[in-house]
């Protein structure tokens, strides 16, 4: 009957022991990034801001909802841009 000893529980020699480095191929889960949050303010912001403009000395409604989902669409276009700056920055540590 053989007994063999993991890696991991053999007897330490008294030299110190080297962190292997963090390996990641990804930044952080999108909905952990500031950017995100920011993104929903902005959103929120600016449907709550059409909802609430009203009719403005006779003039009319002056922020209608096709306005406001007009710079909704260019929010989303500005968070997918920071999101894809995020990633392109990010190195590929798997291969190291």
């Amino acid at each position: 009957m053989s007994v063999s000893t993991p890696s991991h529980a053999a007897p330490h020699d008294g030299a110190t022991d080297v962190a292997s480095p963090r390996r990641s191929t990804e930044t952080k889960t999108a909905f952990k990034t500031t950017e995100f949050v920011v993104f929903l303010v902005a959103v929120t912001g600016v449907l709550v801001a059409s909802y609430l403009v009203g009719e403005a000395g006779g003039r009319g409604d002056v922020f209608l909802a096709d306005k406001a989902w007009f710079y909704v669409t260019l929010l989303g276009i500005g968070y997918m841009i920071s999101r894809g700056l995020a990633k392109a920055g990010s190195r590929d540590h798997d291969g190291a």
